[in-house]
């Protein structure tokens, strides 16, 4: 098979000129990284179906935050799932919080994923039956935390997004920004070491989402590792670094320059 061609890969080192915050965030520890990453789909009879990613080298340190973009078939989807430890790669190398996810069973990388990695995603996917406090602590219960705890620890992280006066309301009573900030807490409930959004804004209206990304911009203040999905660019102008797919491959790896 033909090697794929490799976009060159553009240096990630501008200055951010004005976010004198992040300086705080300049660490080097790795809590994810990939090394020649490459996932293929095959067909029933064992032939290639399609080369999602073509060899993937990415490391995202502690404290980052980074939105992973590209057209339709680029690949970021299963880039995503895969750094979401949602799916396994086909090759290469992939460690998470200091541990390498290759060789864990489904047992053990389901509840690696449950306590590492918060999700929030375009549909905030609350169970309507049950209250903010009871959804926020979903992720809890299935880590084994005894009731008492989960609601303690829930209700806490409603307060930590601005919902604490919102405790006992059911999802429909709530407006759109009002339910992602509640899957926002449920990301946070198990505290993670990385959060993962996958288009947060998408359902919103700009109001409504610039009040979504100002909290998820004062997470990643207070230290939060924040991979965002997004086609939007305003949203990857929020990040400090947009990762660009194409093809497989990541054809760009650039900061964002924030005007003073």
């Amino acid at each position: 098979m033909q090697r794929p061609t490799r976009f060159p890969v553009q240096s990630a080192m501008t200055t951010m000129s004005s976010e004198p915050e992040h300086a705080g965030h300049a660490h080097t520890e790795a809590v994810a990284e990939l090394s020649d990453v490459k996932k293929i789909y095959y067909k029933p009879d064992g032939s290639v179906m399609v080369e999602a990613l073509k060899g993937i080298d990415l490391k995202i340190s502690r404290g980052e935050m980074i939105s992973v973009m590209g057209a339709s078939g680029s690949g970021k989807s299963t880039l995503m799932n895969i750094l979401g430890c949602l799916d396994r790669p086909t090759a290469g190398e992939f460690s998470l919080g200091g541990r390498q996810v290759a060789g864990m069973d489904d047992e053990e990388l389901s509840l690696f994923r449950g306590r590492t990695i918060g999700f929030v995603f375009q549909a905030f996917n609350l169970i309507p039956q049950l209250t903010i406090e009871e959804n926020v602590s979903v992720p809890l219960f299935y880590q084994g935390v005894p009731r008492p705890d989960r609601l303690r620890r829930s209700k806490a992280a409603l307060e930590q997004v601005g919902l604490g006066d919102r405790i006992g309301h059911r999802p429909r009573e709530l407006s759109g920004g009002q339910q992602q900030r509640a899957a926002i807490a449920r990301a946070l409930v198990g505290e993670p070491v990385v959060l993962m959004a996958d288009e947060p804004t998408g359902n919103l209206d700009s109001t409504t989402s610039d009040s979504i990304l100002d909290l998820i911009n004062g997470l990643h203040r207070d230290g939060m590792t924040i991979i965002m999905v997004t086609h939007d660019d305003e949203v990857a102008d929020r990040c400090q670094r947009v990762v660009r797919l194409r093809d497989g491959l990541i054809e760009s790896d650039q900061a964002v320059t924030r005007r003073a």
